[in-house]
Parts: structure tokens; C-alpha cells; sequence
């Protein structure tokens, strides 16, 4: 609900405040408003300048790796990043103001420890096994040789966070896991022992247990640090979820429920990503009954094109009453379960 000054003024004259009284109360409630954090154009820029940073770091380490060589990597990606953390944090310490692209740099300095690390380890042949390959083959292959580097970085990224509040800050600790989640394969069953079923049992998992900490952080008020966990935490346990593919029908039902479930859950846990791939999930079942249980039944078109038309009326319905709808979906929640939820 949006309030102008002339509307809240009226209504303060209604209820028996004078002027003075409502144009500080006024005054408070825009001076909150301004201390939250929103995402305008300003806050785009922000971000979106954050992440060019963030990329230019890495595709000019990219691009110079066999000019500079390892030694000379290992030195400007220090210098970087020590660069990126001093003017990050002055920028953090000056005012409310600059308090966001200020952390953005400590994130960018932070996401410069992986090449750090990588650089360290090439120079001086500190590798635990054989060497996992190029840099740039760190966002391609799945290598238990990445884990030093990923573990570091998580570390670097915790302690960062613990100085500096920032949720965007979560972003690159999210991310890393996720990376983590995948080159743990190769680590438990051996580099030479492991089959696509055990790679998507552990993201399985890993993300589940993503998904139970991100959990616990909204559970104690903080949202904003919850989100980055839930996303990556759902991309890593949804994803392999949907890549078990599973022969029997029975198999591609639970597929769907636990979908369902999710959709659910989104209700219940006031996250929007859960029922987007929960959504996903439910599409890709009805996609595989239209291109594999009735793709000789022309009719099966016609139910499916039903269907849509009818989520989208239903869209429109629950636009037009969701203030309702939400009151009434909150209100079957048992009181029991009510303190499990996350406050909105």
C-alpha cells in the first residue's frame, strides 16, 4: 500500500493529531522507509556495475594467464582484490548511502579468491592430487582438485560477511557451495569411481541440506541472508532431482508431487523460489505426457491448452482477490505449525 503526505495528513486530522505531531510522525516513517533497502534504478546500477567487475577481473585473468603465467597471475590478482576490499570498505565506512555499492566491491573482492588460490597452488605445485586442469576450466568440469579453492573461498566469504552486513555478500558463498555441491563427486567415490547417478544424489542432497540452513537463517529474521541460500540451494537440489530419470511411472508421479510440494511450500515458507521451479517441475511432467504418453492423441492438445487457459483465469482471480486469498491460505495453517515459518 503506497501513502502520499496529503493522504496521511488527512487522516491524522481525522483521528485528533495535530500537525506538529503528524508531520514528525510523517518525518519517522520516511526516514524508515529510506534506511530499507529497495531496488530502484540506483540499486541497478549497483549491481549490475558490480557484476561487470566481477566479470572484467576474470576474463582479463583469462586472457593474460599465458602472458603473465602463474607468478605473475598470483600478483595482480592480490593487488585486485586488496584494491577492491580498501576501496570496498571506505566506501562501506563513509555513509548510510554508499553502504551498498561499497559491499558490492567487498563481494567482488571476494569473488577474486578462487584465481588467488588457484594461482598460489599452480606456482608452487601445491596440489593435493593431480592438477584439475586450466583456470577456465573451473566453470566447466566437475574436478575434486577445485574443493581447495572453492573451501577457501567460502571461508574468505563468511569472514567478509561476519564484517560487513551485506546479503549480496551471501551471493558468492551461495554460489561457491553449489560449485562445491558437484567437485564433491569425484572426492568421495574417487576420481575414477563415481557414475552420474552418485553426481546427482550429491547435489541432491547438498542442496537439501542448503535448503535446511537457508531454512534456519530465515527463521531467525533474516530474510535478505536467506534468499541467495535458497536459490542455489534449489538449483542444486532441484537440479538433481529432475536429472534422475527415472523408468517407471510411479517414479515420474513422485516427481510431480514433490513439485507440488514445493508450490506449496512457497506459500508456507513466503518464498517465491520455490514455486518457480516447482512450476518448472510440474511443466516438465505435462511436457513428458504430451511428447511421450499421448503424442499420437491430438486431442491431449486441447486438454493441455484447457489447462493453460484456465491457470491464466486463475491468475487473473486471485490478482483481483489476493488479499483475501492470502488471509484465507494463512488462516488453514494449524497455529502448531505457525511458529515454524519464517516472519514475513
Amino acid at each position: 500500500m503506497k501513502l502520499d503526505h496529503r493522504d496521511f495528513m488527512r487522516v491524522a486530522s481525522e483521528t485528533g493529531l495535530d500537525g506538529a505531531q503528524a508531520e514528525r510522525f510523517w518525518q519517522a516513517l520516511a526516514d524508515g522507509a529510506a534506511k530499507r533497502p529497495g531496488f530502484d534504478l540506483v540499486h541497478v546500477l549497483y549491481y549490475f556495475g558490480g557484476l561487470i567487475v566481477i566479470g572484467a577481473v576474470s576474463w582479463f585473468m583469462t586472457a593474460t594467464w599465458d602472458a603473465l603465467g602463474p607468478n605473475g597471475i598470483l600478483v595482480m590478482s592480490v593487488l585486485i582484490g586488496a584494491a577492491l576490499l580498501a576501496l570496498g570498505n571506505t566506501l562501506w565506512r563513509r555513509s548510510e548511502a554508499t553502504r551498498v555499492p561499497g559491499g558490492l566491491l567487498i563481494a567482488a573482492a571476494v569473488s577474486t579468491t578462487p584465481l588467488i588460490v588457484y594461482s598460489l597452488q599452480d606456482a608452487f605445485g601445491l596440489w593435493p592430487g593431480d592438477a584439475p586442469g586450466n583456470y577456465h576450466d573451473f566453470h566447466i568440469w566437475v574436478r575434486g582438485g577445485w574443493a581447495a579453492m572453492e573451501l577457501v573461498t567460502i571461508s574468505v566469504g563468511l569472514v567478509a560477511l561476519r564484517f560487513y552486513r551485506l546479503p549480496f555478500l551471501v551471493a558468492p558463498i551461495a554460489f561457491t557451495l553449489w560449485y562445491l555441491s558437484m567437485d564433491l563427486t569425484p572426492i568421495i567415490f574417487g576420481s575414477d569411481g563415481y557414475d552420474w547417478r552418485d553426481r546427482q544424489l550429491v547435489s541432491l542432497l547438498f542442496g537439501l541440506a542448503m535448503l535446511v540452513t537457508a531454512y534456519l537463517t530465515d527463521l531467525a529474521a533474516r530474510r535478505d541472508f536467506a534468499f541467495w541460500l535458497y536459490l542455489f540451494g534449489m538449483i542444486a537440489f532441484w537440479g538433481g532431482l529432475s536429472s534422475m530419470d527415472s523408468g517407471s511411472e510411479w517414479g515420474k508421479v513422485i516427481y510431480l508431487l514433490i513439485n507440488l510440494a514445493l508450490i506449496a511450500l512457497s506459500v508456507f515458507l513466503r518464498q517465491r523460489v520455490f514455486i518457480v521451479f516447482g512450476g518448472l517441475g510440474v511443466f516438465g511432467y505435462l511436457g513428458y505426457l504430451a511428447y511421450d504418453k499421448f503424442a499420437d492423441q491430438p486431442l491431449f492438445m486441447f486438454v493441455l491448452m484447457a489447462a493453460g487457459l484456465a491457470l491464466v483465469f486463475i491468475g487473473i482471480y486471485l490478482q483481483r482477490n489476493r488479499t483475501a486469498i492470502l488471509a484465507w491460505a494463512e488462516s488453514t495453517i494449524p497455529q502448531g505449525l505457525q511458529q515454524f515459518r519464517p516472519k514475513g
